[in-house]
């Protein structure tokens, strides 16, 4: 059980680079990934056309932990909200006409990857 955290670790990073790669061909352009501050983390930040989108990935692998998007809680949104203002003081350069928090869901089973796209989780 030791080498559980690594497993999660990587499979959250394989997860996040696949979510970048659908990102980027679903007309999205990434501008950031794990942005941190005192409050938490955000995934991916990335334009869609004149919005700026916070999105919060989740991956699973099988079926037996159930959606990804079951990880996304009332709580987890409600804090992804309060980073977005965070975002903006650590970048005074960047302003956005709109502002949306997407979730993308990473399913891994075997070779094959799903991706699940929700627009304004709010």
């Amino acid at each position: 059980m030791e080498h559980t955290p690594l497993r999660n670790s990587s499979l959250g990073r394989f997860g996040e680079d696949r979510a970048v790669e659908w990102l980027g061909d679903h007309g999205f352009r990434v501008i950031e990934r794990n942005w941190r501050c005192a409050r938490g983390e955000v995934d991916i930040i990335a334009w869609q056309s004149c919005t700026l989108v916070f999105i919060e990935v989740k991956t699973r692998a099988g079926n037996s932990t159930g959606h990804p998007f079951e990880a996304i809680t009332a709580a987890k949104v409600s804090r992804l909200r309060r980073l977005v203002p965070a975002w903006f003081a650590d970048h005074p350069e960047v302003s956005a006409k709109a502002i949306r928090i997407d979730a993308v869901a990473v399913h891994v089973d075997g070779d094959r990857v799903g991706i699940d796209h929700i627009a304004g989780v709010l």
